[in-house]
């Protein structure tokens, strides 16, 4: 099946057209929105925070509607945007030492924290998706499980 196409403007106060319309849970919508939240505090660069900004304004009014149905969303979405705060800085670091080709036990640990805060990542999405009694959830598997 063809995927649905929206043909108007999707971002009020834009002339942007025809962005394409795909299903997601909730939990990855609210992790969609926590990101954009985190690049529009972190990003400095005018012209990439007008686009976060644009993306973000977007899908707000659909985070409204979830929170207005299911009020414990919000505690939900507090501790993934945490998560995904950790998860940055980590990403930062590594960055840092792989610039300077810094290898050390240090660079180990911070590697082992991605996957470590990714899983907990996913344990909040899932989390958000049965509150929310979304229809779609997130499923991952990794070799040796």
């Amino acid at each position: 099946m063809p995927a649905a196409r929206y043909h108007g403007a999707l971002f009020p106060g834009t002339n942007r057209v025809d962005a394409i319309l795909t299903p997601v849970s909730i939990g990855e919508l609210i992790d969609k929105i926590t990101i954009l939240e985190i690049k529009a505090e972190r990003i400095d660069d005018a012209a990439k925070l007008s686009n976060v900004r644009t993306e973000l304004d977007g899908l707000l009014p659909l985070l409204q509607q979830q929170l207005q149905a299911q009020p414990a969303l919000a505690a939900l979405k507090q501790q993934l945007k945490a998560i995904n705060e950790r998860m940055w800085d980590i990403q930062d670091q590594l960055r840092d030492k792989e610039a300077a080709q810094v290898f050390d036990d240090a660079f180990i640990q911070l590697a082992r924290g991605v996957y470590g805060t990714n899983g907990e990542r996913v344990q909040v999405k899932n989390e958000i998706n049965r509150v929310a009694g979304s229809a779609l959830v997130e499923e991952k598997q990794y070799q040796g499980e």
